[in-house]
């Protein structure tokens, strides 16, 4: 950008949906990005692992690039981390904990010389031109902050994902004195998280789940599980200090839990004598009242470790009578059929299932409206993004700040690719980016495009259609009757004369096409799919994917 003390602010993720949180801010020393986010596919995405997101604006700006600032190390915010910088040879700053956690991700990845830069609360760090703040806020993950940027256009404020507690497992509350010197100062634009803006009240502290996890304890007479995402330290600590109060080893299973777990041992986090671990091919040998097992799989993921051992597929856990499922966390929009999956099986093979709302076996890491109302106050911005959260979530974000009074042509309701310019203390919107997403499958981006997935989709919904047909390569005239094969799409109860009219058809179609002295193979499959197309539809009103085979004799 020409000129300095203009601004620019690019959501390329994280709005309009839950996850991959990546936001390009944009000034006349280069392109700063906060948090690198993930999420997982929606049904609609077969085959496919994760997803990141559109890195075309940094590639077509990679010149610009000047770092990375991370709020926190849940996987939303620093899941395409390693994605990022197998591209972009950039440095990377976050807090001891959110580094460490990178750190693994990145050897995962084979990469071996990453700048990672530790900062602690307080910490200004000078990237690109701007001057970045790092301000202590609670989370249900330690080492999360707020980050204040100073730049030429004004200063602006990102939350990150935050909850106001009083009361937190880990280190002092929230910096709200920080938060009003901020205010006081002068907030040109706050980008708040949005996650929770539905929710009337105030989040409780996270140790009110102690006392259920207390009684729990108290009450198991059998082995206890409790999922958790890997990433939710505090939660993970509140077991471990119930199991010690209750002489209960620990367990652990699911490879993101197991890492986690050790990470936070050895930077300090996460206080579990070795004599108190066991290890997942003992957990058979520990008496069923003398260990509690943490496990991944609190959102119904199908291969995580809690499904599994639903399923009964687990090589080391086989739940039943007298066990006891916590399951300490929420579904993520979108996942409560792999939860509710979950817990049925967990249910039918004889185990007690406690879970929210039924039990308070978890609370949110993210503020609701009144925790918001208290930082709108405090921070007394000019203009308000509402970010992190479904559109609704925004909407209801943006609500909330008209109700303190912030103006509604003051509050931006953005989506990704959104351009949001500031300059002279006012802000616009100038014309939006590409900002899609990437697939991963297999450890390798995937072909995003549309015919890619709507291919597996229609695969998925109606299966496969195979044709193959011996055709005189000279003539293009067809020998002998094609042979036809069905994959997912009927059985032979079902039938109903389908693949005898389908060999019918296509031989008609070869035999107008003989006629026309068509030998364009790529023309012959296109008029045997649009022929046989219509006539599945037609008799069992499905579209599979159609795939001609052309033998040439």
């Amino acid at each position: 950008m020409s000129d300095k003390n203009a601004l620019q602010v690019v959501p390329l993720g994280g709005l309009g949906e839950i996850g991959k949180n990546m936001t390009a801010v944009r000034g006349s020393g280069g392109i700063v990005l906060v948090d690198a986010g993930m999420s997982f596919p929606d049904e609609e995405m077969p085959g496919i692992d994760l997803v990141l997101p559109d890195f075309t604006y940094l590639r077509e700006n990679a010149g610009e690039l000047r770092g990375i600032l991370l709020t926190h190390g849940h996987e939303d915010h620093v899941g395409a981390i390693p994605y990022v910088l197998r591209e972009f040879n950039i440095p990377v700053y976050g807090t001891r904990i959110t580094l460490g956690l990178v750190r693994s991700k990145l050897q995962e990845f084979g990469i071996k010389n990453a700048d990672l830069r530790e900062v602690v609360d307080g910490q200004r760090v000078r990237v690109g031109g701007i001057n970045a703040e790092f301000i202590h806020v609670n989370h249900s993950i330690p080492g999360a902050t707020a980050i204040a940027l100073r730049t030429n256009a004004g200063l602006i404020v990102f939350s990150g994902d935050y909850k106001i507690d009083f009361t937190p497992i880990e280190g002092p509350p929230m910096d709200l004195g920080r938060f009003a010197e901020l205010g006081k100062e002068g907030v040109l634009a706050y980008f708040g998280d949005s996650t929770n803006s539905e929710r009337p009240g105030y989040v409780p502290s996270e140790r009110t789940v102690a006392a259920t996890l207390g009684k729990v304890f108290e009450e198991a007479q059998g082995r206890i599980i409790v999922a958790s995402f890997a990433s939710h330290l505090h939660r993970v600590a509140q077991v471990v200090e119930t199991a010690k109060k209750h002489n209960r080893l620990v367990g652990l299973t699911g490879r993101s839990m197991v890492r986690n777990v050790g990470i936070a041992r050895e930077l300090g986090y996460l206080d579990i004598p070795d004599q108190m671990l066991v290890d997942q091919k003992d957990f058979s040998r520990i008496p069923d009242k003398d260990i509690v097992i943490l496990t991944t799989g609190s959102q119904g993921e199908p291969l995580a470790g809690l499904s599994r051992i639903a399923a009964g597929t687990h090589r080391s856990v086989e739940v039943g009578e007298g066990d006891t499922v916590v399951i300490a966390a929420h579904p993520i929009p979108g996942n409560e059929p792999g939860v509710s999956r979950t817990i049925n099986g967990l249910m039918q093979r004889g185990a007690e299932v406690l879970y929210s709302p039924l039990q308070r076996v978890h609370v949110s890491g993210h503020a609701a409206q009144e925790e918001q109302k208290l930082v709108l106050a405090l921070l007394k911005p000019r203009y308000l993004v509402p970010v992190h959260g479904e559109y609704r979530m925004l909407k209801h974000h943006a609500q909330t700040a008209m109700s303190m009074g912030i103006p509604e042509s003051n509050i931006f309701i953005l989506e990704n690719g959104s351009r949001l310019e500031f300059r002279d203390g006012n802000a616009k919107r100038l014309k939006s980016v590409s900002a899609g997403m990437f697939l991963v499958d297999g450890g390798g981006l995937a072909d995003t495009s549309e015919s890619v997935m709507r291919d597996r989709q229609q695969l998925s919904g109606d299966g496969m259609f195979i044709v193959v047909a011996k055709i005189n390569s000279k003539t293009g005239e067809l020998l002998g009757p094609p042979d036809v094969m069905s994959r997912g799409f009927m059985d032979q109860q079902t039938q109903n004369g389908t693949v005898e009219g389908s060999v019918e058809v296509v031989t008609k179609t070869l035999e107008r096409t003989a006629k026309r002295n068509i030998t364009d193979w790529s023309q012959l499959k296109t008029e045997i799919r649009r022929d046989l197309s219509t006539y599945l539809s037609q008799k069992t009103r499905k579209r599979p994917m159609i795939l001609p085979l052309i033998v040439e004799v």
